[in-house]
């Protein structure tokens, strides 16, 4: 007789469900260990939709100089080819308070869930072993946008790289390509911000 079959392991945890059972037994400060821990095995691209989502947050005017840095590390090391995510203890030791992230979490979850409705995996353009490394860098200079000073110019490039990291998630070629065209008319948002900007200064100097 033989032996029976092994079971399929169980699907991993959707993200929504993950952000939603962290706010709700938040009893807290979340720190940026906390949601790390929470993501388990989603590693790189649960921490790029994490990250991004908490800089689409209505912040204080440099908040994303350091709510973006996590964004950063984490596209870095995904550039590098790590296998695991590191963040130093400073930025581990990070909180966001309770009711900002059960902010986040009212406002993230629901689009996550719709936007898991319809992603899947399809039209992958990549082998496993080449995938992080591009998409790293593609969310690298995402990233670096986020952190950037551009008054009302982080949102653009935070959802972006929240695509990224969900079509990485489920290897979704369709998603990827719409992250890069919304990350692509980001860049040339903030290019535009900047340039008028620039012209509105050297108007009133000149002046």
């Amino acid at each position: 007789m033989g032996a029976a079959a092994t079971p399929p392991p169980p699907p991993p945890r959707r993200l929504s469900r993950i952000v939603a059972e962290l706010a709700r037994t938040a009893d807290g400060p979340v720190s940026v260990a906390e949601i790390r821990q929470a993501m388990g095995d989603r590693s790189f691209a649960a921490l790029l939709v994490v990250f991004s989502a908490v800089n689409m947050l209505p912040l204080p005017p440099g908040s994303t100089l350091v709510l973006g840095l996590p964004l950063v590390l984490v596209a870095l090391q995904m550039v590098l080819g790590n296998r695991t995510v590191w963040l130093p203890g400073f930025v581990l030791r990070r909180t966001i308070a309770r009711d900002r992230f059960r902010q986040l979490s009212e406002r993230a979850v629901p689009r996550l869930e719709w936007v898991e409705r319809l992603v899947r995996p399809r039209y992958w353009p990549f082998a496993r072993d080449h995938a992080d490394r591009v998409i790293g860098g593609i969310a690298l200079v995402l990233a670096v946008a986020v952190t950037l000073p551009v008054p009302l110019g982080n949102w653009f490039p935070a959802f972006s790289c929240a695509l990224v990291g969900l079509a990485l998630s489920e290897r979704d070629g369709l998603l990827l390509a719409a992250a890069v065209v919304c990350g692509l008319l980001s860049l040339a948002v903030m290019g535009v911000v900047v340039g008028a900007a620039g012209v509105l200064a050297a108007a009133l100097f000149a002046g």
